[in-house]
């Protein structure tokens, strides 16, 4: 992952006064979300009685390209301690050995390396099926865990200066990956650039991420935090690739992954490779749909606050019946949504989330704490409400025990509803 800078938060810096892809100036206001700590800033039992920084949520649209974005406003360093791992979703397993392959067909005996390559788990199925591979990460904490699948990590951000030297040590990489990380970058340009020193002239840089579609359609408003600094079209994509004579040359949509997300395939232009008749299709999907309109976005702020409206009068429901509310996923999406609608501990018990790194610690804002997902069962709530909606279908089919004594989800994305 690229480094960041330290920028405190003024009023003056709470939103971008260009687009960080296009360069377009000013980005539509369409929806501020109020002030938040950093949404994996999980507080620890000593520090409860201590006030979090917090820094303006104000999201922005490029009405030119259709980036919707947020000010970097997260200190440097940050990232050198994370909380998020991938393994932590089975469906995330079989993603990345799917993907691996796909990786290893385009880098054959050559360099892959994936950035911000988190826990391995991608690497990791790339070293199965016998290719050479380098992760850069800034998390020590995380580099221990992908070391333990064997997988080699650079652990700093990712630089000019440390492309160069990967370079100079094991040449340039055929394949260059970041999956659910480019959104994490607040100076694209300054990233691009060190694409273009490691990539081969004959490579591919493959950037997985969230889609701005799905976000629009499905007023996904939680995936933009203080890490998630971006949620992207693929016609921002192609504008920012123009910048470094790189091009789209294929894509693919994800509807399952992450809300949904797209895998975008770029390659120097020198090489003359013909864009697919995918990309085509998406770029015009998006604009079909209202991508670059101002009303789009009005409109979707509008379903935002309906669904904050929604979504408490159902809790306020629950509690004056007695019923015990635990939230499902302690997650930075989920995060987002709980403290922007104002459901703290007056509402929900406790969260709770299989990744052990999150035991026993609180969430950023609204001081829930955070316990394993036997706590289910354990302290038996009623109800769970579903922070971690994208993975739905899959916490539905683990919690048979708990549908069995005729608990209830309450998922609140796309719109609020009861399950049961």
């Amino acid at each position: 992952m690229l480094e960041t800078k330290t920028v405190p938060a003024t009023s003056a810096q709470s939103t971008l006064a260009e687009c960080r892809a296009c360069k377009a100036p000013q980005p539509y206001l369409f929806l501020p979300l109020g002030d938040h700590a950093p949404a994996q800033m999980l507080i620890r039992p000593e520090e409860l009685g201590e006030k979090q920084p917090s820094f303006p949520l104000n999201t922005q649209v490029c009405l030119e390209c259709g980036l919707i974005e947020i000010a970097d406003q997260i200190p440097a360093d940050f990232f050198r301690h994370y909380l998020y791992v991938p393994s932590g979703a089975t469906r995330m397993h079989t993603h990345f050995a799917d993907f691996a392959k796909v990786l290893a067909g385009i880098a054959g005996e050559d360099l892959i390396v994936d950035i911000g390559s988190n826990d391995g788990l991608l690497l990791a199925a790339c070293n199965a099926l016998g290719c050479r591979t380098l992760g850069f990460d800034p998390a020590e904490n995380i580099a221990a865990l992908a070391a333990e699948r064997g997988v080699e990590t650079f652990i700093a951000y990712y630089t000019v200066e440390n492309a160069r030297q990967v370079l100079e040590e094991r040449g340039p990489a055929k394949v260059i990956v970041t999956t659910n990380t480019f959104n994490h970058i607040g100076d694209l340009h300054a990233f691009m650039e060190a694409i273009c020193v490691l990539l081969a002239d004959d490579g591919t840089f493959v950037i997985e991420v969230p889609r701005a579609k799905e976000y629009i359609e499905h007023t996904e408003f939680d995936n933009i935090y203080h890490e998630h600094v971006s949620e992207f079209s693929l016609l921002s994509i192609a504008r920012l690739a123009e910048f470094f004579d790189l091009a789209v040359t294929d894509a693919l949509s994800l509807p399952d992954i992450h809300g949904g997300s797209m895998r975008v395939f770029l390659t120097r232009k020198a090489a003359g490779i013909a864009a697919s008749d995918t990309v085509s299709a998406m770029l015009a999907e998006e604009l079909g749909n209202g991508m670059l309109d101002k009303q789009t976005y009005d409109e979707l702020a509008a379903r935002v606050a309906e669904m904050g409206e929604e979504t408490r009068a159902m809790l306020d429901g629950m509690k004056a019946q007695g019923l015990k509310i635990a939230g499902y996923g302690a997650s930075a999406r989920g995060n987002t949504l709980i403290t922007h609608f104002g459901i703290d501990t007056s509402y929900l018990d406790f969260l709770v989330d299989k990744n052990p790194l999150k035991h026993g610690l609180y969430a950023p804002n609204t001081r829930i704490p955070i316990k394993p997902v036997s706590a289910i069962e354990e302290e038996a709530p009623d109800v769970l409400f579903v922070l971690a909606w994208n993975f739905f279908d899959e916490i539905y089919e683990q919690q048979a025990a708990f549908r069995a004594r005729g608990g209830k989800f309450l998922v609140p994305l796309p719109s609020p509803k009861i399950v049961g």
